[in-house]
């Protein structure tokens, strides 16, 4: 039985002053989770309760998201204005150098935080990840790149004509009962193994962001390629990939496992985009195993 670990909270601000919100549990060496854009700490519910019996695990929200501030500059909304933050939060919280672990679009920060600041990661643990623009392959032959691109470029236009009616549609249709089903559908999410009222709170804190946030975000997420750093890591890594991630399939996993040297795959099986809710007990257990290997503990 895992004992409650008591959360301690706190903000600071960042490079431009953006305040950046963060909790932190445990004790010992430190641990970072990264999630998705557009999700919330939330998504890494059951690492939190697992980790934070033996490691300090800190969590933090992006700028623009849930309770951390929005530049006053909105073009410090990018991936190295995501990456200075996490460096920011290393610093105020006197780390030297951590356990980095990313989930689908934490993936991609993560490479560039290696880029600029390899010298503070431990080691580096991927999951349901990509390093390039990853709508290539998503949704498997449903949607093709170009056609999700242009569904993409449609909605910004349109809501620039009209920002109010799109941010009440975009929200309406997020929280949507019929969402669920259909985010489960396209592989977003496997509900016979992850909680429904975990993929809920995902829901609204989806419809809670910013849909301008979110758009500027996106875009940035398709143009950042981050292929060049993965031959570039040095560190012990693991990538974790799920049999039925329709997101962000296998083929990104493969080819970062490819570049990585000496990086490890793990396949979970019936995982979708989020194995560490589909799976968590699994997942937890072959990090641990991990970490151990790597004289993490």
């Amino acid at each position: 039985m895992l004992s409650e670990i008591p959360k301690k909270t706190g903000t600071f601000q960042s490079y431009d002053g953006t305040t950046i919100y963060y909790e932190e549990r445990g004790a010992g060496r430190p641990i970072v989770l990264c999630y998705g854009l557009a999700c919330l700490i939330n998504h890494w519910t059951h690492q939190i309760r697992y980790f934070s019996q033996n490691y300090r695990v800190i969590v933090f929200d992006y700028r623009g998201h849930h309770n951390s501030g929005v530049p006053a500059d909105q073009s410090e909304l990018s991936v190295d204005a995501l990456v200075k933050d996490m460096r920011a939060l290393l610093n105020h919280l006197d780390i030297q150098q951590a356990s980095f672990w990313g989930h689908s679009y934490g993936v991609q920060l993560l490479l560039r935080y290696y880029d600029l600041y390899p010298e503070t990661v431990k080691n580096l643990v991927f999951i349901n990840g990509f390093a390039t623009n990853p709508i290539r392959g998503m949704f498997g032959q449903v949607m093709g790149p170009e056609a999700i691109t242009k569904v993409f470029r449609a909605f910004q236009e349109g809501y620039k004509l009209a920002p109010q009616p799109l941010t009440a549609l975009w929200r309406a249709a997020v929280l949507n009962p019929i969402s669920i089903p259909l985010a489960a559908l396209a592989g977003g999410f496997n509900l016979s193994l992850t909680s429904i009222k975990d993929i809920e709170v995902y829901a609204r804190g989806v419809a809670s962001l910013d849909i301008e946030i979110f758009m500027k975000l996106f875009e940035e997420m398709m143009d950042y390629d981050g292929t060049a750093v993965l031959e570039q890591i040095k560190v012990p890594t693991l990538i974790v990939s799920g049999t039925k991630d329709g997101v962000t399939p296998a083929s990104h996993q493969y080819a970062m496992q490819k570049k990585i040297k000496g990086s490890e795959l793990l396949r979970v099986p019936y995982g979708s985009h989020c194995t560490q809710l589909d799976l968590p007990e699994f997942v937890n257990l072959r990090v641990e195993k991990f970490l151990a290997q790597n004289l993490y503990n």
